[in-house]
């Protein structure tokens, strides 16, 4: 038996899943931690990895969805938790179908909320899933966004995955740093930045917000590496056009004493792949935007299977 899962606006009068605000706004309170029933739930994933960026604008998530896709093409298992609640982008970029998750009732009084799926049965778990109406805006305090990342991590059926990547929402602010502290774990970062030298500021927030992390989860969460995203224009001609710039990711990798993995030229035809919800590597898969995604992808793999031997 299922039923769809979502979160119905204010004005919808329908069953489902309903979560509003009522009366003066809750003062901010930590996240809370992580507890034994979402660890049960996230023990069949090897390797949680979140993609950052130190601000928006910098292809995140087309970064995030090309990884997924190349990790499956390679044949491993794959899901997305999408969480940027303000501009969630995962359902379309993958493909997906389904207009809202489902809830299952496995056993009598036990539902679990079953992932979407996406390109090559790509997992996927996005706030975009939870709306009735798309157009509304997702506009809800911290303690809302916790109670309602909180469930997910509680009760969405993952099964057995090689890689959950969340995408994260831009930036390295509060959203970002709370929502990172309800996982039990998580096996690496990867922060996407671009090729225009990047602020001294944006710098220094990115190192802080490591710093943040570790010490709140008491431990080294590794930094798998910075990705430098529309990094250059290739010609016909076979000539390299750095439009915006040098040296970002470079500068960004060594702040914060880690790799660049890699940097990812521009096509114009991303945009379109992208609002299709086809995979890029699939259509131009001679591209040297592919190419490079599939070997950042493959160098991924090997840095977080020596950081398991350790």
């Amino acid at each position: 038996m299922s039923n769809p899962f979502r979160i119905e606006s204010p004005q919808e009068k329908r069953g489902g899943v309903r979560i509003q605000q009522r009366g003066p706004a809750a003062p901010p309170a930590p996240p809370p931690q992580p507890g034994q029933k979402v660890v049960e739930n996230l023990k069949g994933v090897k390797n949680i990895v979140a993609v950052l960026s130190g601000k928006g604008g910098v292809g995140k998530s087309f970064v995030t969805a090309s990884l997924s896709m190349a990790m499956r093409k390679i044949g491993r298992k794959v899901g997305v938790f999408d969480m940027d609640f303000h501009g969630p982008s995962m359902p379309i970029m993958l493909g997906v179908k389904q207009d809202l998750l489902e809830a299952v009732e496995v056993k009598p009084g036990v539902a679990r909320i079953m992932p979407a799926e996406g390109y090559m049965g790509i997992k996927v778990v996005s706030i975009d899933l939870m709306l009735s109406d798309k157009s509304t805006p997702v506009i809800w305090r911290g303690a809302i966004k916790v109670r309602v990342i909180q469930q997910l991590l509680e009760d969405v059926e993952w099964g057995e995955l090689d890689y959950l990547f969340i995408d994260m929402p831009p930036g390295t602010g509060d959203d970002a740093l709370n929502l990172v502290q309800m996982f039990p774990r998580i096996e690496g970062l990867i922060f996407v930045t671009i090729p225009s030298e990047v602020s001294s500021h944006v710098v220094a927030k990115s190192i802080r917000f490591v710093e943040l992390v570790r010490a709140s989860l008491g431990k080294e969460i590794p930094i798998i590496g910075v990705i430098e995203n529309m990094s250059y224009f290739v010609c016909e001609n076979g000539k390299e056009y750095y439009i915006f710039g040098k040296a970002g990711g470079l500068k960004l990798s060594n702040a914060l004493g880690t790799r660049l993995l890699g940097k990812i030229p521009l096509d114009p035809r991303i945009a379109e792949s992208n609002d299709r919800g086809v995979s890029f590597i699939d259509l131009y898969p001679d591209s040297p935007v592919s190419k490079e995604i599939m070997r950042i992808a493959g160098e991924i793999e090997s840095i977080l299977a020596n950081h398991a031997k350790r």
